[in-house]
Formats: structure tokens, C-alpha cells, sequence
């Protein structure tokens, strides 16, 4: 596989804090898991942040994701691992894709704001 499919990828550092934001946005409801459903909150305007996981194979299942984030404005990063997307958002198999959606009133804003700001200094 080609390393420049999967980009931007979270780092060793960023990539438990993203985790672990996704596990307090699922327990917060501002969570949407699958490629399916992260794509509907992107065409619905109500997607934050897009995390994808770098291991999915075919990785071409998930490509659409980053083109429709990018036209929506929205910041994606992919995490290594499927499996710990998986666990992250709650659930016992791997998961391809996940959204963090928009609540403002949420507790989660200040994260998801710095998640973003971390996410977009990735992709310069």
C-alpha cells in the first residue's frame, strides 16, 4: 500500500487524544459511526471532525470521505488502526470512519476546537 493514501495520519501523540475524544463525544450522542454515517453528517453540515482509520483495505471504500470533507470544509485525520476506531466509539468491531457532530452547547467544544486547530496544522 502506498503511504500518501492515508493522509494526514495522527502521530503517536495526537492519535490517543483523538481516540479519546471520540470515546467522551459517544457518550456525549456526537457520534456518528461508519463510513455511511459519517458521510451523511458531512452532506448535512453537522459533521465537526472526520476520523478515518489508515488500515482499512481497500482503503478506496473510504475515499470519498476526505474529497466531501475537504468541499465541505470539514478536517479529517486518519488514526492507524481500525480496531482502536472501533473501540474508541464504544463497539467490539472495526470501525473505517467516524464524525464528531456539532452540539455548541457541548461540554466537548473546547476539545473538538483544538482537535481542529492540531487536525488542520497536519495537512500544511
Amino acid at each position: 500500500m502506498r503511504e500518501s493514501a492515508a493522509w494526514p495520519v495522527a502521530d503517536s501523540q495526537l492519535s490517543p487524544k483523538i481516540l479519546d475524544l471520540l470515546q467522551q463525544a459517544a457518550n456525549y450522542r456526537q457520534l456518528k459511526k461508519g463510513a455511511n454515517e459519517a458521510t451523511k453528517t458531512l452532506n448535512r453540515g453537522t459533521s465537526e471532525v472526520i476520523v478515518l482509520a489508515a488500515d482499512t483495505s481497500p482503503l478506496a471504500i473510504l475515499l470519498h470521505l476526505p474529497l466531501l470533507a475537504e468541499d465541505k470544509n470539514v478536517p479529517y485525520v486518519y488514526v492507524p488502526s481500525k480496531v482502536a476506531l472501533g473501540r474508541a466509539c464504544g463497539v467490539s468491531r472495526p470501525i473505517i470512519a467516524a464524525s464528531i457532530t456539532t452540539n455548541e452547547s457541548s461540554d466537548l467544544m473546547p476539545q473538538i476546537r483544538e482537535l481542529k486547530n492540531r487536525v488542520e496544522r497536519l495537512m500544511i
